[in-house]
Formats: structure tokens, sequence, C-alpha cells
């Protein structure tokens, strides 16, 4: 007999078709443990969260769990940057070498800050093998970083840097930071702390395993029963040992997804792939962002570019990496295509692997996270986010 399930938390009047779609989630789409949040500005007005945080369904998801929520942490090291370019300490347009000389070689000397942060520099993988105990050497992951020979004309393509991509946002900001510090302590100190969140870049040592969910992954029939749009070209190339995908997904060496919850990889700073935290941080940020609240260290000229809607696709829309058709901007995804968020093009934000997901919403002034502990296998856009943030749509009245 199925267990009865317990929703946890709140939704204000008006919100409920967010918790029967989190309900629906569970009995419908296989859902473990799992937390869904949305501010409107600084003010939640969705807090849910329900199930186990383990593939056996012993322990139960409680209000301070956290999970890791992999490329969803890409939004939160978009903002640290916004941040910098708010203190005038980086501009977007400027080359990357300005701020890093070393970053020129290899042809590097041209691609700027944008180029970089939108996935378009080519350099979704690198040549040297690199291992976790090497990712916490800054100075010696910066010479392999800066010696990397970009794999497209940067400007040309974009594909999506999975990995590599939170390594050098993490040392250019390093450079230009007055203290020197990593991007996980800027976050830590500048974000995390004055907005109360839960959410780590770099785990730090006091912080135990014993909350932090356990990751399960899809497989055998509940792939067939759970999962729409499974990723066959990059399962090709990953059994070929080849291509851009294989190349952005395997190195550095991070692991199996399904044992993220092991302090060697929680604890270095991946500030686009190893982030661990809760919904609620995520719709915290988000939603102060949307509403142009003040409680973020970044003006409200660069949220606006980060808002923009009439952003330039100067590249072809086709992702090398994902294979997929895509779109970036200023380290976030925007709304469009096939993968639509929000209630207009003005909407941004980073999905996770398994299924994570974190956006502001400009034109209604929310933010929207999504944590879970099922690894879905959607590239992009999982049915259980999908359902909730169409549900939000719901709830404001938007088409």
């Amino acid at each position: 007999m199925r267990e009865q399930l317990m929703l946890h938390g709140e939704a204000e009047p008006g919100f409920g078709p967010v918790a029967d779609a989190f309900r629906r989630n569970f009995a419908q789409h296989g859902e473990i443990g799992a937390a869904v949040a949305v501010y409107e500005g600084d003010r939640p007005v969705v807090d849910l969260w329900a199930g186990h945080r383990d593939r056996r369904r012993t322990l139960p998801w409680e209000r301070d769990t956290i999970v890791p929520v992999f490329s969803s942490t890409k939004g939160m090291a978009a903002f640290t940057l916004a941040s910098a370019v708010s203190r005038g300490l980086l501009d977007y347009a400027e080359p990357v070498a300005k701020y890093w000389p070393e970053f020129a070689a290899q042809g590097k000397e041209s691609i700027t800050v944008r180029q970089l942060i939108d996935h378009q520099a080519g350099l979704s993988g690198l040549d040297s093998v690199v291992r976790l105990s090497q990712i916490a050497d800054l100075d010696g992951l910066a010479k392999i970083l800066a010696a990397q020979k970009p794999a497209w004309r940067p400007g040309t393509r974009h594909g999506y840097h999975a990995i590599t991509l939170g390594l050098y946002q993490g040392e250019l900001l390093r450079r230009v930071d007055p203290q020197h510090r990593t991007l996980g302590r800027v976050f830590a100190e500048d974000f995390a702390k004055p907005l109360g969140l839960d959410f780590f870049i770099g785990l730090p040592a006091d912080q135990g395993l014993e909350r932090i969910a356990t990751m399960a992954a899809t497989r055998g029939l509940d792939a067939v029963r759970y999962e729409r749009d499974l990723p066959l070209r990059i399962g090709a190339e990953f059994v070929a040992k080849r291509g851009y995908s294989y190349a952005a997904l395997s190195n550095p060496r991070t692991g199996d997804p399904a044992r993220a919850t092991r302090r060697e990889f929680l604890e270095v700073e991946l500030p686009g792939s190893n982030g661990v935290g809760n919904a609620r941080s995520l719709a915290r940020v988000y939603g102060a962002a949307a509403r142009r609240t003040g409680a973020l260290p970044i003006d409200d000229d660069v949220l606006d570019l980060l808002a923009a809607a009439d952003t330039a696709d100067d590249v072809p829309a086709a992702d090398l990496v994902l294979h997929i058709k895509t779109r970036y901007h200023l380290g976030f995804r925007k709304s469009g295509g096939g993968f639509r968020f929000g209630s207009d093009k003005r909407a941004y934000g980073t999905t996770g692997l398994g299924g994570s997901f974190g956006f502001a919403d400009p034109a209604t002034g929310l933010g929207f996270g999504y944590t879970m502990n099922r690894l879905g296998l959607a590239v992009l856009d999982d049915v259980r986010s999908r359902n909730l943030r169409e549900a939000v749509l719901r709830c404001t009245g938007s088409p």
C-alpha cells in the first residue's frame, strides 16, 4: 500500500495550484524527496517540502534538508560576478585577459567576459585531466585553465561549459576582488550571510553531511516510466568517448552524480556544478533580483542587463555540447524556443543536472526554486520542474 504523502510548509492563498502540482510530482513522476519555493521579492509565498532524503525512503526530507543542485549553482555564480560588475571590478564587454593576463595564451586574448560566461569561448573541455584534488590548488588550476586552447573560434558558436565555466569564473573573480577572495567566499559573505541563505559553494568543514539528501539515479523501468526526453546523442558520445559532450561532462573528474553527497566533492569550489542548498535559498535570491528589493549587492542597472528581453542572438542557437537549441545571457539561461519559463522573455535562471531549477521572473517580481534528489534524465526541461512553474504562472494569471 502506497504511503500517504505528508506535505510540509505553507502556500499562501492563491498559490494552491503549486501545492497540487507538487503532490502530483510524487504521485505521477517518481519524486522521492523535494522542495519548492516561490518568493515575491523578499517575501515567501510558497515554501513546501515532502518525501524522503534517501532512495530507501527511510529518512524524511525536513525543513533544513539541503541537496546538491549541480548546474543550478551557475545562477548563484552569475549573480556573484554581477556584483563585481556593480562594484566596477569587472566589465562584461572587456577581454578576460585585461583582468587575467595569462588567459590570453592560445589565441584567447580577445575573448570577452560576456563570451566566456555565455558559453561562447570554446573552453567547454580541458585537454589535461583534472581531478578533484587539483581543483583545491587554485594557482596550479589557473595555469591549466589559462593554457587551454579553444575548441572552436570564440564568439562564433556556443556550447555548454558544464564544469569548466565555474572554474574560469572563480579564477576571474579571484583576480579582481580586492581581497582576492574565492567565488565561494564572496557568495558566502556578500549573499548567503546577509540574506540568511542555506546554500554553499564549497561546503565548510563545520557543515555535517547528515542533513544533505542523497541522490538517486533514474535507471531501468523508472527511465521508461518517468522520462520523456532522453539524451541519446550525449549518451552515444559517452559510449564512443569522444565529442564535445563527452569532453565537457567527463573532465574535470568529479565522479558519479548519484554519489554527489561526498565531502571530497562538496568541499572544493566548483561554482558551475557543486553548490549544495535548498529551494528556499534559490527562490530568495531570484525573488530579490526580480523585484529589485535592494537586498542583493547588485545595482539596478546591472539587474536591467540580466533581465534584458532583446539580447542579441549573435551565435547559432544550436548548442554544440547539449545538442539542443539554447540561449544564454550573462551567465544565465533565457526563456525561449522549446524551453520557456516565467512570464516573458525577461525571465532568466539556470537549471541543474537531474532537474533542479531557479529563476527570476521580472514581469511578476517572483523568484522560483526547486530542488529534488531523484536525478531525472531530461537535458534541460524536467517535467517536474515544468509542472511547478506552470502552476506558478496560473496563480499569477500569466498566459
